[in-house]
């Protein structure tokens, strides 16, 4: 998607990226680098935003977030995980 179309109404982005969020089962990362915009934008539009624009789109979009939060720890050590495995891989050649 165009970023300038993109940018050009923020509610109908908010409403764009909750639905993305839903449809996809998507992190705030992914959506972000998805759409090419900053996860900060992401975020402020899906908890500031949507809220008001669409609020029968907003406990869903709330849902994932928060099964995002939780296991976001998870995620990590798991990427730290690879990252060293990898390394070991490397030394090991």
């Amino acid at each position: 998607m165009s970023l300038c179309r993109f940018n050009a109404d923020v509610k109908e982005r908010s409403v764009i990226l909750g639905e993305y969020i839903v449809e996809h089962r998507s992190t705030v990362r992914a959506a972000a680098k998805e759409f090419g915009i900053s996860k900060s934008t992401v975020h402020k539009d899906l908890t500031e935003k949507l809220p008001v624009v669409s609020p029968s789109l907003y406990p869903a979009v709330k849902e994932i977030l928060e099964i995002n939060k939780q296991e976001r720890h998870i995620r990590g050590g798991m990427a730290t995980k690879k990252k060293y495995e990898e390394k070991a891989h490397k030394a090991a050649k």
